[in-house]
């Protein structure tokens, strides 16, 4: 008998899945890093650095956060978050992109949850607070 787990081989064949990846050949890639606002992804060691402390992330915390990092101002719905972070097989409720969120703005401390911000009824986007304000037409 054998089990296939689809989710864990597409992983494992396709890499890491973490964006803000850029690499040439015969060097290895260069780490999104984002220090505008205190926070360093470094998707080749998989650590992210929140004002020079390291950030203890599970593995889904540390997709959600470097994927909205390397997007910042774009809002996501929560749909497109499971879609995109997690597998379009994941049975999950969205309701999981909220629990990660606050899991992420309290390992962010009380000077930067707030980079992380709701958009109601909507999603969430990754805010930086030096970025321009946004604009409506």
């Amino acid at each position: 008998m054998s089990l296939h787990y689809p989710r864990v081989l597409r992983i494992h064949s396709a890499g890491p899945t973490t964006p803000g990846i850029t690499a040439t050949a015969g060097q290895p890639p260069v780490p999104a890093r984002h220090r505008d606002h205190g926070i360093v992804v470094n998707a080749e060691q998989r650590t992210i650095t929140s004002g020079g402390r390291p950030l203890a992330l599970t593995f889904m915390e540390f997709e959600l956060l470097a994927h909205l990092v390397a997007h910042p101002l774009r809002v996501y719905s929560r749909h497109q978050l499971l879609a995109t972070v997690w597998s379009q097989e994941a049975i999950v409720s969205v309701r999981t992109v909220d629990v990660h969120v606050a899991r992420l703005r309290r390992k962010l401390g009380p000077d930067r949850r707030d980079l992380i911000s709701t958009v109601r009824q909507i999603g969430y986007r990754f805010a930086p607070r030096n970025a321009p304000p946004a604009t409506t037409r």
